[in-house]
Formats: C-alpha cells, sequence, structure tokens
C-alpha cells in the first residue's frame, strides 16, 4: 500500500532491476582486483627483473600505508599528515631490536613494530584528536618532526644521523626479494581484510558518522573519542609492520630517510588520486604514485620536477576528480547505466506497519499502570551566547509515558533547550535528569546510552551514507563486542529495517541520504533514534516542512509509540498538531517557562495567548 503525496514520494527507491545492475559494477570490481591480486603474485616467479620488483616492493609498502591512513583519514575524516612517522617507526624498531638481539631473526621484531606504532598512534590520537581540521594536521606535522629530532639526537639507540645498519638477508641470493616482497603482500592483504572488517562493522559505521556530522554522531551513541583513538591506532598498526620489513629491505636507515615529509606527502596523496573511504582506491593511488615517483627521479630528472609532478597532479585531482579515481568510474558507470531512463523505477513511501507486529518484542502499556513519575525534569537550565541570553532559568517535567509540547515564539529558546539536554551545547549552570538520574555533565553519547534520542529542526542524516547505514551506526551502548558487531547484514540490519519498515521508508534501504527529500529525510531520522530504544525521544519540529499526509502519518507514529511505552517531549510550531497531540503543554518565552497545562488550560491563558497564540487563535480553527 502506497501513500499519494505531492512532494515527498516522487524519489524512487531501489528496485529489484536496479538492484542487480548496482551489482554489475562490484562484480567488475571484484574481478579487476583478484585478477591485479593474481598477478601481484605470481610477478616474482615469472620475472627476475630486480628493478620491477624493487618498485613493486616500495608501492607496496606504500599501499599499505596509505590503506591504514585511509581508516582514520577516509573514513573518519582526519587528515594526517604524520603517518609517515609510523613507518619510521616500524623500521627503526625493527633496526634498533635487531642490531641489540644480533642472534634472533630480524623478522621476528616485524609484529612488534607494529605494536610500537600502533602505541604512538594510542599516546598521540589520545592528544590530537581532541582537535579537528587545519590544528590535527599541524599536530600530526609536529609529531612527525618531533620524532625525527628525537631519532637524531638520541644517538645511543639510534646512532643519529649515522643510521642504523640491518643485518643482511642469509637466503639465496637468485632470490634476494622474495621474502621482503611476500610479507608486504601479507600485510597488505590483512590491512585490506581490516579495512573490510571495519568498514561493515559498528566501529566503521561510528567512523563514517564521525566524518559526516560529528556533533550529530555523539547524539546518537557513539563514543567519539574512543572511537577515533582506535581508529587511530588500527591505521598504525600495520603500517608500523610494513615500516618494519622496509627497513629491513633497505639494511641501513636513517631519521631522516625514515621520517620524511614526503613519505606522508605521497601516502595522502595516494588515497586522494584512487579514492578515500574505498577499499581498493589507496592501493591503486599507492601503485600509480609511486610508479609516477619513479619516473620522476629516473627519466624526468627528479628534485623540483618531481615536486612540480606531484603538486600538480594534487591540485589536478581536487578540481577534477575530488572524490578520486574509482568514485569517478563508478559515478560514470552508473550515468551510463541510467542515460535514458526517467530516474529509477521503485516504491513510494509506505503506509508503515505496526511496530509490535514488526519487532514482536513491543507490548503496549496499560497507563493505569504507568507510574506516576517524571521521565525528564528540568530545573533552573540557563545559557547565554555573548550578550543574548537563549535560556534563563526554564524548568519543567516531562512525565513518564507522556506526550509532552513544549512550545513558544521564534527566539524563545526552544532549540536550545534541546541542545542543552543533549548536550550538543553546554549548560552554564542548571540540573538535568532523565528517569531520576542526573545526566548534566555527560557527553551527548552517555545520555544517549542512558535513553535519551533527539531529532534536529533541520534534519541531520549522515548524507553520504545509505539509509540503512543511517540507521545502523546508531550505538545503543558502548563496549568491544558492540563496536566489532557487522552493522549492514544480520541481527542489526533486520533490526533496521523493521524500524524503516515502520516509518515506511524500507524501500529506500539502499539511497543515499543526501537525495532523499526532507519528508522522507524526517522518517529515516525517526527510524534512526528509535534504533537507540531511548526512554525519551525529543522531536524538534517533526511536522516542520512535510506535506499534510506525512503530518498525519508522523502523528500515528507517534501515538503508537507511546502506546508502547514511549515518551515524547516535542518543539513544534503547528499548534492544531500540538494541541491534538500533547499533554500537557509547556510553553517558553524568553528563555524561561511562561506556563505548563492541559491544552485547554494553555489555549485559555492569557499570558500565552498574549505571549504567542494572538488572540484570533482558537482551536475549532484547525480545519
Amino acid at each position: 500500500m502506497s501513500i499519494p503525496t505531492t512532494n515527498d514520494t516522487t524519489l524512487s527507491a531501489t528496485a529489484p532491476g536496479t538492484s542487480r545492475s548496482r551489482l554489475e559494477p562490484i562484480w567488475l570490481g571484484r574481478g579487476i582486483a583478484l585478477a591485479a591480486g593474481v598477478l601481484l603474485v605470481v610477478y616474482p616467479m615469472v620475472s627476475d627483473d630486480i628493478y620491477y620488483q624493487n618498485m613493486i616492493i616500495l608501492s607496496l609498502v606504500f599501499a599499505v600505508g596509505t590503506s591504514g591512513l585511509n581508516i582514520i583519514s577516509g573514513f573518519a575524516g582526519y587528515i594526517s599528515l604524520g603517518q609517515g612517522a609510523f613507518v619510521g617507526l616500524g623500521g627503526y624498531t625493527v633496526g634498533v631490536l635487531a642490531s641489540t638481539f644480533t642472534e634472533a631473526s630480524p623478522w621476528l621484531w616485524v609484529p612488534v613494530s607494529g605494536l610500537v606504532a600502533a602505541t604512538f598512534a594510542l599516546i598521540l590520537g589520545a592528544v590530537s584528536l581532541r582537535s579537528r581540521g587545519p590544528a590535527f594536521v599541524v599536530i600530526t606535522v609536529a609529531f612527525l618532526f618531533l620524532i625525527q629530532v628525537i631519532a637524531v639526537n638520541w644517538v645511543s639507540l639510534t646512532k643519529g644521523t649515522a643510521g642504523l645498519t640491518l643485518p643482511m638477508p642469509t637466503w639465496d641470493h637468485d632470490i634476494v626479494n622474495w621474502p621482503f616482497y611476500y610479507a608486504l603482500v601479507g600485510i597488505l592483504a590483512l590491512q585490506l581484510a581490516m579495512t573490510w572488517w571495519i568498514r561493515r562493522t559498528k566501529l566503521g559505521m561510528g567512523l563514517i558518522a564521525i566524518r559526516e556530522d560529528e556533533t550529530k554522531a555523539a547524539t546518537i551513541g557513539i563514543n567519539l573519542p574512543t572511537e577515533k583513538v582506535i581508529a587511530f591506532m588500527a591505521s598504525a598498526l600495520f603500517v608500523g609492520m610494513a615500516g618494519g620489513v622496509y627497513g629491513y629491505y633497505l639494511t641501513f636507515i636513517d631519521p631522516r630517510g625514515m621520517f620524511s615529509i614526503l613519505i606522508s606527502v605521497q601516502l595522502v596523496l595516494s588515497m586522494l588520486v584512487g579514492g578515500k573511504a574505498t577499499l581498493w582506491g589507496p592501493v591503486l593511488g599507492a601503485f600509480l604514485i609511486e610508479w609516477l615517483n619513479e619516473m620522476a627521479n629516473n627519466d624526468w630528472g627528479g628534485g623540483n620536477t618531481r615536486l612540480l609532478l606531484f603538486g600538480g597532479l594534487l591540485v589536478l585531482v581536487v578540481i577534477f576528480l575530488p572524490q578520486g579515481i574509482l568514485p569517478a568510474i563508478e559515478s560514470l558507470l552508473n550515468r551510463r547505466r541510467s542515460r535514458g531512463k526517467a530516474g529509477l523505477v521503485g516504491a513510494r513511501i509506505s503506509a508503515g506497519g505496526s511496530l509490535g507486529s514488526l519487532t514482536g518484542r513491543a507490548q503496549v502499556i496499560e497507563r493505569g499502570a504507568t507510574p506516576d513519575r517524571a521521565m525528564l525534569e528540568v530545573k533552573e537550565l540557563k545559557r547565554h551566547f555573548g550578550g543574548v541570553t537563549a535560556v534563563d532559568g526554564a524548568s519543567f517535567i516531562v512525565p513518564a509515558g507522556s506526550i509532552t509540547g513544549l512550545i513558544g515564539p521564534n527566539g524563545s529558546g526552544k532549540t536550545t533547550l534541546f541542545n542543552l539536554i543533549d548536550d550538543t551545547v553546554t549548560a552554564e549552570s542548571g540540573e538535568i535528569r532523565l528517569d531520576g538520574h542526573r545526566i548534566d555533565g555527560l557527553p551527548s553519547w552517555e545520555r544517549a546510552h542512558r535513553g535519551l534520542g533527539r531529532t534536529f529542526q533541520i534534519t541531520r542524516l549522515f548524507r553520504e551514507m545509505t539509509v540503512l547505514e543511517n540507521v545502523v551506526a546508531v550505538q545503543r551502548e558502548f563496549s568491544v563486542r558492540q563496536l566489532g558487531r557487522i552493522a549492514v547484514s544480520g541481527a542489526e540490519a533486520k533490526a533496521a529495517d523493521e524500524l524503516l519498515e515502520f516509518v515506511g521508508m524500507r524501500a529506500f534501504r539502499n539511497q543515499k541520504a543526501r537525495a532523499l527529500s526532507y519528508g522522507q529525510q524526517k522518517l529515516v531520522e525517526l527510524a534512526q533514534i528509535l534504533m537507540l530504544d531511548p526512554k525519551l525521544i525529543l522531536l524538534d519540529e517533526p511536522a516542520g516542512g512535510i506535506n499534510p499526509v506525512l503530518i498525519d502519518r508522523m502523528g500515528e507514529m507517534i501515538r503508537e509509540l507511546n502506546s508502547y511505552g514511549k515518551t515524547f517531549l516535542i518543539v513544534e510550531h503547528n499548534m492544531p498538531f500540538v494541541l491534538s497531540l500533547c499533554d500537557p503543554i509547556h510553553v517558553l518565552a524568553r528563555g524561561t517557562t511562561l506556563a505548563s497545562g492541559t491544552p485547554d488550560a494553555i489555549q485559555n491563558d492569557p499570558a500565552v495567548v498574549d505571549a504567542y497564540l494572538g488572540a484570533d487563535f482558537a482551536i475549532e480553527d484547525r480545519a
């Protein structure tokens, strides 16, 4: 069954035929990747050209480094120019340990080099990931140079600028490169497997949500500092191991070579060229950039020519291929496949289903059995922005099991009050209690874990994620088990599908959120916060900007959810919607609570009529 609408159902969802066509570039890409992988594995067996073997070894080092960088930069959106430091740390770990324990094989220290790199990433991440943008980039560059300075001056450990000489390989000269080559192939395979796994987990969904909208990510339960640090450590682990193999391969390392800023620049450029946040893009970019690097050094004079080449390539990529090569190819294939078609063929927003029948777990709550307690208590909240008082001692109660309204004129502080309740903005003073427990002072993700969910006045979905990914990105709790749970299939995806079916948006599960209409985004955002299974749901203008049919549907869903025990606090300017749905209602004016009461009491309160409703307002005018 479909709901006929005018603006919110014109976008089509993915139909079965379209789903099959979407799989074509996926299988094409997998076939190319498999062929490239087989060629990579057999190359030393079919060619003894040492020059090209050496070039591939360097490409593999950069491919591991770029793929690692992709986790923190491509997924989480934190561009690091210090990633080369982890290559150097890996090389020096193997170099120092191999020089100290001369009887042991240097290969024993390769896993240790990964652990050392991850440990340094933990320390750096705990400090640097509190910042973002240019500040984070500067900190990572400073870290790279700091490690270089330490390596130069800690002569007793690193031999300073004289460098370290590692043991020469002991195996047959005819296969001198093979152990390094295949060790790096194995490390790259592990790096790609980890990247693929992370992208499918709750951790991966959380990282992409952080990249898209960090503030919104916190409100759906994503523990920002912890998950960013975990991502930073994951981005360094195998890079350190590759650096260890690289150091052994060179047999001589020095601080200026192992901690060169050009290594980090090359890693970033490789990621941008190939396509960030993709699995194979960083690998493609690394091999392409290393090939260009060799050409510039050997055939084009190196030096300034090399710098000009890389600088010009970076400018061209930013201007003409901002998403990178692989995303650009995928976009081109999609455009060619849809040429001549009048959009995608699919379903409209459906009428939805009963939450109880969908989940099999929800039970209708008898109102007489609902405890007489406050689900939310707000006491004397205050917040100023410069000389403007946004919230000035607001106080009210939201009874458990109620649909409570919060109304007031524009600028009265309603949305700011929501922001204070969920810590999007920090309150200057006052108390907030959720289900009897104080939550002021807790970060947004802790409040979400305790049962607080909210939508925004202007929807804030993660635009580059699909509808399904937007819903499964939600984290109801924080634990290692939760982060490692596969999100895009299995139990998490099934629960998300049920909630999307409830709001009528399941047919759009594979669409990017940026392609949805405003009304569709409202529905998906409701499904998103329901994934938290919250005790209290804050809805900021749920009826704003959507057509009348969807307004009625929104009201029906709120009533049904309320019948299953959900408590609501709703900010809304559509007075017929509020007065027919909410009881009690609180009126906010100039940041303070002007009045509270039943719908009848509120619409007949002279102070409310004078401050907000106006003398001509009457409930009979709703038609």
